[in-house]
């Protein structure tokens, strides 16, 4: 099974994609996609579909799973995450791929087995569960393989290699 796992936000996009059976799966990809301030809103919107479909289209996912909203005191961020959200499963589900959303506190039980641990223990367990490439990655995507490895978890019985 392939996972085309999402960290969303409209400066920074966590990207991972994997595959195999829970316990067995390697990273195919995975990226921090970044947008520019500079940019109206709609044009990074856009930008945001138009990579995550590329990479739709490439990988070819079973399915997508996607980090779903937490609250936060800036409603404007909030609101702005929801449309990327938005733009982002509508890509998926006009791609044919399935989509599952899943709790930040969801994810940490799911890695870690302990809902609040902070982000740092959550990165160290990603790199006992994955292989992770040799470069310097910012958490935005750790968030993305998190998210796609959850969703392993949760749907391993669709798993087919």
């Amino acid at each position: 099974m392939k996972v085309l796992g999402i960290d969303p936000g409209y400066e920074r996009l966590g990207i991972a994609v994997i595959q195999g059976k829970r316990g067995e799966e390697k990273l195919l990809h995975s990226e921090c996609f970044k947008t520019s301030a500079k940019l109206p809103f709609a044009e990074r919107l856009v930008l945001i579909g138009e990579k995550v479909e590329k990479i739709i289209n490439k990988y070819k996912p079973d399915l997508l799973s996607i980090e779903n909203l937490f609250l936060n005191k800036n409603q404007k961020t909030v609101m702005r995450v929801a449309e990327v959200r938005g733009a982002i499963i509508y890509i998926a589900k006009k791609n044919k791929a399935r989509v599952v959303e899943y709790t930040p506190l969801q994810i940490k039980n799911a890695i870690i087995g302990y809902g609040r641990a902070d982000k740092r223990q959550v990165e160290f367990m990603i790199s006992k569960l994955i292989k992770i490439p040799a470069r310097k990655m910012i958490d935005d995507e750790y968030d993305a393989i998190a998210v796609a490895l959850t969703a392993s978890a949760s749907f391993r019985q669709l798993s087919t290699g």
